[in-house]
């Protein structure tokens, strides 16, 4: 029985790097229409240039470094709501951005209010974070984790997908008075991945919307077309038929950050059970704050009432 239970938390938390995986790996496509590098004449001056004139993988290019820069939000903190639907329910939390990491306060389950007893433990588990530095590391592993495989993975997309404009440029429609840059992108024949997660580039295939004016992603869209092997399998095997898709805003002063994330995979963990992953997460209410400790993030989230 008790090897029974530790196969269960062993699929589970591989299922949990999956998933960061998944982020990590959609986080770092954004890469590929977040910048246009820019056009300059041989007098130093730049030139006015059509979006479309130019050869897509100079979108991919200008992008790296803009992009690990929004990935790592340095000397930007936000505070907003994070809603997530998964496995685990309907979870609303009260999130902030500290110089050391995130923190969040649960604050409403299936919509409603958290009763006497949720939120003496939800306080109770906060709480244990200040007294312990080490259970707060814990907490943050999986964002570390998730960054990791981004930066790791946005260094290849030049190399690893094929780009190409779309006819037509269809836009989403989301964005009055914005244009809307559109690119398909499919994996490139000759990328050979490097690394075991680097493999998840070589079965997804989709389209991207890039604002023309500030080089930002607002919406992409991507489709497991065929099977993905980690680890040739034995880790892991996302089977095709999967879909993801990320939507990011302007939250103020050029910050930007995503509003929607969604992915349905089936996954089969350890070549033990095929699990379906579906998971649906809206970010909103979106309120810069100022460069504070996680500690004091946490107070601040202690002493915020919840809502009625």
């Amino acid at each position: 029985m008790g090897k029974k239970v530790c196969a269960q938390r062993h699929v589970l938390i591989r299922m949990e790097v999956l998933r960061w995986l998944a982020l990590g790996l959609f986080v770092a496509l954004l890469a590929s229409g977040n910048a246009v590098m820019a056009q300059n004449s041989p007098g130093g001056k730049a030139e006015t240039v059509s979006p479309l004139s130019v050869d897509p993988l100079v979108w991919v290019r200008g992008a790296v470094a803009n992009e690990l820069d929004a990935l790592h939000h340095r000397r930007s903190y936000l505070r907003y709501r994070m809603h997530v639907v998964d496995e685990k329910g309907d979870q609303t939390r009260d999130v902030i951005e500290s110089k050391d990491g995130t923190v969040a306060r649960l604050i409403l389950r299936d919509g409603k209010p958290l009763t006497d007893v949720q939120d003496t433990g939800e306080q109770q588990r906060l709480n244990d974070m200040l007294a312990s530095p080490s259970a707060y590391a814990k907490h943050v592993k999986g964002d570390e984790s998730g960054r990791k495989i981004a930066d790791a993975l946005i260094k290849l997309m030049p190399e690893a997908m094929v780009y190409t404009y779309v006819p037509g440029q269809p836009q989403t429609g989301k964005n009055p008075g914005m244009v809307e840059v559109v690119l398909d992108y499919e994996p490139n024949p000759k990328f050979s991945p490097p690394t075991t997660t680097s493999e998840a580039l070589t079965g997804l295939k989709g389209r991207v919307w890039i604002d023309a004016k500030t080089k930002y992603v607002v919406r992409m869209e991507g489709t497991i077309f065929r099977g993905i092997n980690f680890g040739w399998g034995m880790l892991a095997h996302i089977y095709p038929g999967g879909k993801l898709m990320i939507e990011q805003t302007d939250a103020g002063d050029g910050r930007w950050i995503f509003t929607n994330f969604t992915e349905q995979l089936n996954v089969r963990a350890l070549m033990v059970k095929t699990l379906n992953v579906k998971t649906n997460v809206e970010a909103s209410d979106f309120k810069s704050v100022n460069e504070m400790s996680y500690q004091d993030a946490i107070h601040v989230l202690l002493n915020s009432p919840l809502p009625k």
